[in-house]
């Protein structure tokens, strides 16, 4: 067989500005940085931590957590559990409603795997189908996922986070495992009152609720606030990227993870073409109005991706701009998607690369 030339992207030693482009590369001092500091804010604070993964998608990242203090792992589909479990984690909770046979099938499996499994539920359908196929193998833990401003899943009301728990708790095959919220950032008292209110009910009721899940990376650091909660969760922190820059969370400084790309064309004094497009930025916006900030050239804007190409507007650049055959760094708007278009990423210190993990659970969305 042929050996594919593009299979080894790097190895430990090489220099960063020797690499193929585009290229994810990940400063291991602000990786191993960021996870400290968000731990050392938890461990201060007194709650549990449970990273959630799919910002990275790689094992060895999710050891690194669980070492600095992390108490379990945070996924988001079945399929990003299972390799997790495979490669030793125990305590996973799934934070999304599981529906239909074929997706329950793979999580009964996943339960007989491992002994700490939790899910979420928002609605009775789906709390009665996790029981029907349940109710005659190993309990399932179950949380109440509760919309406390977010806007997404969850029960719209203390009162039906109260109804669910009950239905979840006297259910055959499920155990009642506590409250989960993902908010809107700016909303820790919102959430307070919500979850305080809930396990107000709870208790009156007899529930016991051993699991307040608070969540979200753009919370992060409002976490302490919400005093009825016993965890929380979050990804993006572990690299950071420019959306959590804009929320104040963090500096460039602090950002992992570069988008290395090289300019390719100077159509015109005030236009670059890069060699980067959706397929590695990700036209994922977030709010912004272009694709990334430009590391060295603030002023440079990222005004258009297609597939494979990235165009940036230098007109409000000096002299100095970027030429043909220059490799520049982008800290790219949303860090999460840019881990699910690569199979691997290139770690490095001082420009020197140091090691390259599989992103082990790439395109597990199922």
């Amino acid at each position: 067989m042929q050996e594919n030339p593009y299979a080894v992207v790097a190895k430990p030693g090489d220099r960063v500005a020797d690499l193929a482009t585009p290229r994810p590369i990940i400063d291991e001092d602000r990786l191993a940085a960021n996870i400290a500091r968000t731990q050392a804010y938890m461990d201060k604070h007194r709650l549990n931590f449970r990273p959630h993964i799919k910002t990275h998608k790689i094992p060895a990242l999710a050891a690194e957590q669980i070492a600095a203090g992390a108490k379990g792992i945070n996924c988001q589909k079945i399929s990003e559990a299972e390799v997790f479990a495979a490669a030793g984690f125990d305590d996973i909770l799934i934070t999304f409603n599981i529906v239909g046979p074929q997706k329950l099938e793979a999580l009964g499996a996943l339960n007989d795997r491992i002994s700490a499994l939790k899910v979420v539920a928002d609605s009775t359908v789906t709390t009665d189908g996790l029981s029907s196929y349940f109710a005659s193998r190993k309990p399932l833990t179950v949380l109440v996922e509760c919309d406390t401003g977010g806007g997404r899943c969850g029960v719209q009301t203390p009162e039906a986070a109260r109804s669910l728990a009950k239905r979840i708790n006297d259910a055959p095959g499920l155990s009642f495992g506590g409250l989960l919220n993902y908010p809107k950032p700016g909303a820790a008292d919102a959430v307070q009152a919500f979850l305080s209110e809930a396990l107000l009910l709870l208790e009156t009721d007899g529930i016991a609720c051993p699991i307040v899940s608070n969540g979200g990376t753009p919370s992060l650091f409002e976490a302490h606030l919400v005093g009825a909660a016993t965890e929380h969760r979050a990804g993006t922190y572990i690299y950071n990227d420019r959306s959590m820059v804009r929320a104040g969370h963090c500096s460039e400084a602090d950002c992992a993870m570069h988008v290395l790309a090289t300019v390719v064309s100077r159509p015109t004094a005030d236009r670059a073409v890069i060699d980067a497009g959706s397929k590695a930025l990700t036209s994922d916006l977030l709010g912004f109005t272009d694709f990334g900030t430009v590391v060295g050239y603030p002023e440079a804007v990222i005004t258009g991706l297609s597939e494979e190409h990235g165009v940036i507007d230098l007109a409000k650049c000096g002299d100095r701009r970027p030429e043909i055959g220059e490799k520049i760094r982008i800290i790219p708007n949303h860090t999460c998607v840019v881990s699910n278009l690569f199979d691997t990423m290139v770690f490095h210190r001082n420009g020197v690369v140091t090691r390259v993990e599989d992103v082990t659970a790439r395109g597990l969305v199922w």
